[in-house]
């Protein structure tokens, strides 16, 4: 029945893949939290860590300031349901409804409830079971992704350090990482904030480990109008340009019958959060992070010579670590 608990895990990204799994391996959940202002921009990273140093862990990460609290939890304190999304760190509850939190720390003070409504997972398929497509399947990937949200609502409130943050008709985004290990260089970017509501940009390309030796590899997503336009390396796109400065990155794709253009503008460098990550060992690596970029979109149909959306993308998610490694 190994093959048939294998079916099920990679058909459901958003589950706990780390039942019966030995070290090291690591899984986490990202959310992405925005109010309704845009004032109050948070990410709540929830997960695991499984090695010498086992533990449990939720990472907050204040996208106004730049702050990142790293709350460790021993072992004992994760729980994860088999067959479903849901995530217990203590008092702490996680699944694609809704998160429940209670910490409080002399580091930190957070509690309060937020729903969400509206999910759009990316699509899941039995040859495409979400954003990694076929390769998903791959049991040897050092690293697994998966986009369970690409906009969604926001309804509740959280209680930050004795403030109340109001997030009703707030933003939200979803999405996770589990395996042994983050790639060796990656840059990841996301937003959801257009002037067209319901629009939204995924965007990561990384140095993914394969059989000895490494490559490059992408996975990129453009969500309007209701059409999830895919650029990736399976799907056979190309990058046309990539080019990472201390103020902007800039990153073309194309495929068979598009062109994305994108345009990410950093910010400055206290703006970044540093968040942990895991290699083999410890969650060690040092990840900065902005809830702060802006990402200029252009989509282009190259058929009709048509530019079928141009806007830019505000509050965006950007990692940028060792971006030279990524160089052709």
């Amino acid at each position: 029945m190994r093959w048939f608990t294998r079916l099920r895990s990679v058909l459901n990204p958003a589950w706990y893949h780390g039942h019966g799994k030995k070290p090291p391996f690591f899984e986490g959940w990202y959310y992405k939290l925005i109010d309704h202002s845009g004032r109050h921009r948070y990410a709540i990273i929830p997960g695991v860590f499984l090695s010498q140093k086992s533990h449990a862990f939720i990472q907050v990460l204040n996208g106004r300031d730049g702050t990142a609290t790293y709350h460790q939890f021993p072992l004992s304190d994760f729980w994860a349901a088999e067959q479903t999304f849901d995530v217990r760190i203590g008092p702490n509850q996680f699944n694609l409804e809704a998160i429940s939190l209670d910490l409080q720390r002399p580091e930190q003070s957070l509690r309060g409830e937020l729903h969400f409504d509206g999910l759009t997972a990316w699509p899941v398929t039995l040859t495409a079971p979400g954003i990694m497509g076929w390769y998903a399947w791959v049991p040897t990937m050092e690293c697994y992704h998966g986009v369970l949200s690409l906009d969604h609502t926001i309804a509740g409130s959280l209680a930050i350090d004795g403030e109340r943050v109001d997030f009703d008709q707030g933003r939200g985004y979803i999405e996770k990482d589990w395996g042994r290990s983050f790639p060796s260089a990656w840059v990841w970017m996301q937003t959801n904030h257009f002037e067209q509501p319901r629009t939204s940009l995924t965007a990561s390309i990384a140095i993914i480990p394969w059989r000895r030796t490494a490559f490059r590899g992408f996975i990129v997503g453009f969500w309007h109008q209701g059409q999830l336009h895919r650029f990736a390396t399976y799907t056979g796109a190309q990058v046309e340009k990539l080019l990472v400065t201390n103020e902007t990155a800039v990153w073309v794709l194309r495929n068979k019958t598009h062109r994305l253009a994108l345009l990410a503008h950093l910010g400055s460098e206290e703006q970044f959060g540093l968040l942990k990550g895991p290699d083999t060992v410890e969650m060690g690596k040092r990840v900065a992070e902005s809830l702060t970029a802006e990402v200029d979109v252009e989509l282009t149909h190259l058929g009709q010579n048509r530019v079928i959306f141009s806007g830019r993308g505000r509050y965006a998610g950007l990692e940028v670590h060792n971006a030279a490694a990524l160089s052709p």
